[in-house]
């Protein structure tokens, strides 16, 4: 029989008399002497006990490297990228079909691979998007935009001939650009419906580059963009900041994993639509506003880019 061992962190120390569950866990690399793990979840009332400091949603997914709990992958990594080797296995789920949530340089985003139909589908299922919304893509470079969208429009002799250059200054950054989108993404990001209305006519899209190393490592080992939308709360329209809360609530949704970055603030990425001459600003976040960009006072609904 297992010596019984403490788990500290409550108010009173917690007895765990038995190890019994240890094999119902899967884990990646060496258990760290500071993790034991007993038989019985912890109840509410012993939840409620537990220290502010140290979550008890985050010893839940406390581990060295990887955790599969109730069927979602969470991963926790350093927001400079010093262990991007630990998003191998993320790699690997997304190129899978897998959904997962991953960070931004504003926002977290629940993200799926563009390539892959039936992913974008369950997306839109979990994320429980409007049907005639269309969706966003993450890339990692300027050849990703090249692709999937008709580029960055060419200046019009009254001034606007550099706005391409202007714009490679922007990027890596906080901005969403709305272009028109190309042949190669695929219709249910830009034109969706049901089988009554089988589809909208949509042509644009909102294409990101995040400064942010882990989303970059990641869309590097893809080659491919990311599909994208905002994770905000089920019930309220608002961003969820923490990623436990976020594993928490769309895990019995079907996510299928979260990589953990940190907390982020609710500082989404100002939206510039392309598509008009000269671009307009029409949603005013993180990125600061340009000399050659003009503002436009109304609801950004064109696009679920959220980051």
């Amino acid at each position: 029989m297992a010596p019984e061992a403490k788990l500290y962190g409550l108010r009173e120390p917690l007895l765990l008399s038995s190890m019994s569950s240890f094999a119902t866990h899967r884990f990646f690399g060496p258990f760290p002497s500071s993790v034991q793990f007993g038989p019985p979840k912890l109840s509410r009332l012993r939840v409620l006990a537990m220290v502010v400091k140290r979550s008890p949603k985050r010893l839940k997914y406390a581990t060295p490297r990887f955790n599969k709990e109730d069927d979602l992958l969470y991963a926790e990594v350093d927001p400079s990228g010093a262990d991007s080797w630990k998003l191998e296995r993320v790699v690997n789920l997304l190129k899978e079909g897998a959904v997962g949530v991953i960070p931004t340089d504003t926002v977290y985003a629940m993200v799926c691979d563009v390539r892959n139909h039936s992913a974008i589908e369950r997306l839109r299922r979990i994320k429980d998007i409007e049907p005639l919304k269309p969706l966003s893509i993450l890339c990692h470079s300027f050849r990703d935009i090249d692709i999937y969208t008709t580029g960055f429009p060419c200046g019009d002799g009254q001034g606007h001939a550099n706005i391409f250059r202007a714009v490679k200054h922007c990027l890596p950054g906080p901005y969403t650009f709305i272009l028109t989108a190309s042949k190669e993404l695929p219709k249910q990001c830009i034109r969706y419906g049901t089988k009554v209305a089988k589809y909208a006519s949509r042509k644009n899209v909102g294409v990101r580059i995040p400064d942010d190393a882990i989303c970059q490592a990641i869309l590097e080992k893809m080659d491919a963009p990311l599909i994208s939308a905002s994770v905000k709360s089920l019930k309220e329209n608002e961003w969820i900041l923490d990623p436990v809360v976020i594993a928490d609530t769309y895990g019995p949704e079907g996510l299928d994993f979260v990589v953990d970055a940190g907390l982020r603030i609710a500082d989404p990425s100002t939206v510039v639509d392309m598509t008009v001459n000269p671009p307009k600003i029409i949603r005013q976040g993180k990125g600061p506003k340009l000399p050659w960009m003009q503002t436009e006072d109304y609801n950004n609904n064109e696009t679920d880019d959220g980051k």
